[in-house]
């Protein structure tokens, strides 16, 4: 059954829980999101939690530091970068354990790809793809959100050197194209943080998400 409600942020506790329980219907999903929440499944005892943290991470594009080594994998050109054209094998890639450093279980369950992929394929969910030219392999990549003007980054892998950050370079570009200036990153990692990343406010976030003009999904991811 779809949720109809989620407690408000301003009741999370310092980790940024919001409530436990309830279901990745596509509906839950997008309600979740428009309030600024989005699903973490922490652990057996807590298989579905969902978060609003504060302080949230977001990556601005005016911030964005392209690394002296990221610029010389770009101008060797030997990646190809797509859109939505493999959600699924993304969503995989990046529940796996090996891509995961320093962890002995992934958050992204099989309910957590279900659903994503359901949310993929009723238009608020994309994949960025990163393709080796020579071998035509999917060699890294990322997936996220995008409801209303909100867009998130919500996983990435790659198998190769630099594959995850040039697809997150593209990504940032295409969204400039189109005038969204910043991506919810959740929280600040090492790769988001070397890319110029930061923290703020809840409040802040909560602010940016509910100015954001609504988007065409398909003409951003296709």
């Amino acid at each position: 059954m779809a949720i109809l409600d989620f407690p408000s942020v301003d009741t999370a506790d310092e980790s940024g829980l919001v409530a436990v329980g309830g279901d990745l219907e596509v509906s839950s999903l997008k309600l979740a999101y428009r309030r600024g929440i989005f699903p973490w499944p922490i652990s057996r005892e807590f298989p579905l939690a969902w978060f609003s943290p504060d302080p949230r991470g977001v990556l601005d594009y005016k911030d964005l530091i392209v690394s002296t080594s990221l610029k010389k994998a770009l101008k060797r050109g030997q990646f190809e970068v797509r859109f939505n054209t493999c959600f699924m094998d993304v969503i995989e890639a990046c529940a796996c354990i090996k891509n995961r450093k320093n962890e002995s279980e992934t958050w992204i369950t099989p309910e957590i790809i279900q659903g994503y992929i359901n949310f993929h394929n009723a238009g608020h969910a994309y994949s960025v793809e990163t393709i080796n030219k020579e071998t035509g392999e999917l060699v890294g990549g990322l997936y996220g959100v995008l409801v209303g003007g909100h867009v998130s980054g919500e996983s990435m892998f790659y198998r190769e050197s630099n594959a995850s950050k040039i697809a997150l370079y593209r990504l940032m570009e295409r969204l400039s194209d189109y005038g969204i200036n910043y991506l919810d990153t959740q929280m600040v990692t090492p790769i988001v943080e070397a890319f110029g990343g930061k923290e703020i406010s809840r409040d802040n976030f909560l602010k940016r998400i509910s100015e954001e003009k609504k988007i065409n999904f398909f003409e951003i991811f296709s």
